[in-house]
C-alpha cells in the first residue's frame, strides 16, 4: 500500500477492466480471499490515518464494497477500536463474500447502529464503504431515486467531515463514477470538500481514472493504492485504459548551443482595441512571455492589431512582426490567444503552412464555426506536421457540437474524441487536465490547483507547449510535459501570494 504522488506515472483502469481483472484473479484464489485482503488493507490504513482513534464509524452498503467495510470492521475491533457499523444490507440478500465478512464482524463484537455515534471527535474516523465502483454518472430516465438510508449516511459522513472528523473512502467515494470523475444524480455534495480537508480514498486492486479528474480530485482527497497482491501482468489483463502523467525529465542543454538550437516560436493573436472595442493583445503577450521563459530560442509576436503595438517595454526580448512577414514553414506557431474575430482570416494559412502548431482560444472557436478549417487541421497529420489543441470545456463543446455538461460528464472520452476527430494531440483543460492522442490511451495530469482559475493561465499553457515543440519535443511529450509543469508551478506557488498569469509565465522556466 502506498500513497499516490505526482512524481511517477501510474496505469489507470476503468471499472470494466477492474472487474475483469478481479474475476481473473478470483479464479486463482480461494473464495473470500480478495475481500479479506481488501478489508485488512482498509483497516491498516485506517489505523495509520487515525492512530489515536477510539471510535470508528463504518457505513457499509449492501454489496461487496460494504463487505470490504465489514471485513475492516472485524480487524479494527480486534485491534482494540470501538467500531460502530451502519450496514444497509441483509444477510440473506448479501453476496456470499459480504455475508461471510458480516459474520466475522458480528463474531468480533462490533456495534450495529442506524446512525453515527454522537461522540465522534477529530481523533476518530469515518469510513465510507457504501458503493465503490458500482454506480454510473450517466443520466438515467427516469433518474433512480437515492435510497433514503443511504442518503442519510452520506449526509452524516459529509457533516462529520466538515466538522473535522477524517474520512476514508473504500475504493471510490460513494456516488462518484470511477470512470468519469462525476457524481451520479443525487450524490453530489452541496460543497466540494476541497484539498486538505482530511479525506482519503483507498483504491483497491487498480487506480481508477475518475479519482483524478473532474469532481474526483476534490472528492477523493489523498489517494492510496493497494493492489491486493495481484499483478495485472500475470492475469492476462489488457493494457491500461489511461495513465497518470509523470514529471518530465529536465532538458539537457549543451554548452555548445545557441538560440537557434531551441527553435523559434511565433505567437499569432491579440485582436486590437479598434476592431470591436475590446482589445485582447494581453493574451498573446502572455503566451509569448511563457514561451520565452520556457526556453524558446526566439519568440516572435504577430499581433492582429494593425501594428499599433511595436514593443513590449517589460519584455524587450519579444520580437514584433507583421503577420505577412512570418515564414510559417520555419516556425512553431501558437495561434488564437486573444485573437477574437481577427484570427479567422489568417487561420487557413497558419494551419496549412506552420511547421508546428498550437491552436488555442479564438482559433478553436473559429475552427468550430468556419467551414473547411476542421479538415485542414486533420490533414496536417498526413503531412507529418505536429498539432496540439488546448481547449477548455466550452471550447471543446463547440468543436464537437456538444454541451459543456456533456464534455465534463466524460472528460477522457471527450479528449479522445477530439484527438481522433482532428488527428492531433488534444489537451482538455480543467481539474485533472486530460491529454489525448489519436488512437492512444489518454493521460490525466496530476498537478495544478484552483490558483490557476484566473484569466490568462490558459494562454501561458499554450506558450509553454509551443516552446517545447520548438525545442524538438514530439507533440505527445510537448503537451504532457507542459501541462505537468504548468500545474506544478501552481502547486509550488508561495503561500499568500496571488497567482496571476503574468507572474506564472515568468516562473514556468524554473
Amino acid at each position: 500500500m502506498h500513497p499516490i504522488r505526482s512524481t511517477q506515472a501510474y496505469p489507470l483502469f476503468s471499472s470494466a477492466s477492474t472487474r475483469a481483472l478481479e474475476q481473473a484473479a478470483a479464479r486463482t484464489l480461494t473464495a473470500h480471499t480478495l475481500m479479506q485482503r481488501a478489508g485488512w488493507a482498509v483497516a491498516r490504513l485506517a489505523m495509520a490515518l487515525a492512530p489515536h482513534a477510539r471510535t470508528v464509524w463504518i457505513t457499509c452498503g449492501p454489496g461487496n464494497n460494504g463487505g470490504d467495510g465489514l471485513e475492516a470492521a472485524m480487524h479494527l475491533r480486534q485491534h482494540g477500536r470501538r467500531v460502530v457499523v451502519t450496514w444497509l444490507g441483509q444477510p440473506e440478500a448479501a453476496p456470499a463474500d459480504a455475508r461471510a465478512s458480516w459474520a466475522r464482524a458480528l463474531s468480533a463484537g462490533v456495534e450495529w447502529a442506524d446512525s453515527p455515534p454522537q461522540d465522534l471527535t477529530r481523533d476518530d474516523l469515518c469510513i465510507d464503504a457504501l458503493l465503490g465502483i458500482g454506480i454510473s454518472s450517466a443520466r438515467q430516465v427516469p433518474p433512480r431515486p437515492l435510497d433514503g438510508r443511504m442518503q442519510q449516511c452520506l449526509q452524516a459522513l459529509r457533516a462529520l467531515q466538515a466538522s473535522g472528523t477524517p474520512l476514508l473512502a473504500v475504493d471510490v467515494p460513494s456516488g462518484l463514477d470511477a470512470d468519469t470523475g462525476q457524481f451520479a444524480a443525487g450524490f453530489a455534495p452541496a460543497e466540494p470538500a476541497g484539498p486538505g480537508a482530511g479525506h482519503h480514498t483507498l483504491s483497491l486492486l487498480t487506480l481508477k481514472p475518475g479519482l483524478f479528474t473532474a469532481s474526483g480530485r476534490d472528492a477523493a482527497g489523498q489517494v492510496w493504492l493497494d493492489d491486493l497482491g495481484i499483478d495485472t501482468a500475470t492475469h492476462g489483463h489488457a493494457p491500461a485504459d489511461a495513465w497518470l502523467s509523470a514529471p518530465p525529465e529536465p532538458p539537457a542543454r549543451a554548452h555548445a548551443s545557441h538560440k537557434g538550437s531551441y527553435g523559434d516560436v511565433a505567437v499569432v493573436g491579440g485582436e486590437g482595441l479598434a476592431a470591436r472595442g475590446m482589445g485582447m493583445t494581453g493574451a498573446a503577450l502572455l503566451a509569448a512571455s511563457a514561451a520565452l521563459h520556457s526556453g524558446a530560442g526566439r519568440v516572435l509576436v504577430a499581433l492582429l492589431d494593425d501594428g499599433h503595438l511595436q514593443l513590449d517595454a517589460q519584455q524587450p526580448e519579444l520580437m514584433f512582426r507583421q503577420m505577412g512577414a512570418l515564414v510559417l514553414e520555419d516556425l512553431t506557431v501558437v495561434c488564437g490567444c486573444g485573437g477574437g474575430q481577427a484570427v479567422t482570416p489568417v487561420l487557413p494559412a497558419v494551419i496549412t503552412r506552420a511547421a508546428r502548431l498550437v491552436l488555442d482560444a479564438d482559433a478553436l472557436n473559429a475552427i468550430a464555426t468556419t467551414r473547411g478549417l476542421r479538415e485542414l487541421v486533420a490533414a496536417r497529420r498526413q503531412r507529418g506536421l505536429p498539432t496540439v489543441l488546448t481547449p477548455h470545456p466550452l471550447e471543446a463543446a463547440r468543436l464537437l457540437g456538444l454541451t459543456t455538461a456533456q464534455v465534463q460528464g466524460d472528460r477522457l472520452g471527450t479528449a479522445q474524441q477530439l484527438a481522433d476527430a482532428f488527428q492531433c494531440m488534444a489537451v482538455l483543460k480543467g481539474s485533472g487536465t486530460v491529454i489525448a492522442s489519436p488512437g492512444g490511451a489518454p493521460a490525466i495530469n496530476p498537478t495544478g490547483n484552483a490558483r490557476l482559475a484566473t484569466a490568462g493561465t490558459g494562454d501561458v499553457l499554450a506558450g509553454m507547449v509551443g516552446a517545447r515543440l520548438a525545442a524538438g519535443d514530439s507533440a505527445v511529450h510537448a503537451a504532457r510535459d507542459a501541462v505537468y509543469l504548468h500545474g506544478q508551478a501552481a502547486d509550488d506557488w508561495p503561500q499568500g501570494l496571488a497567482l496571476t498569469a503574468s507572474a506564472l509565465a515568468r516562473r514556468v522556466g524554473g
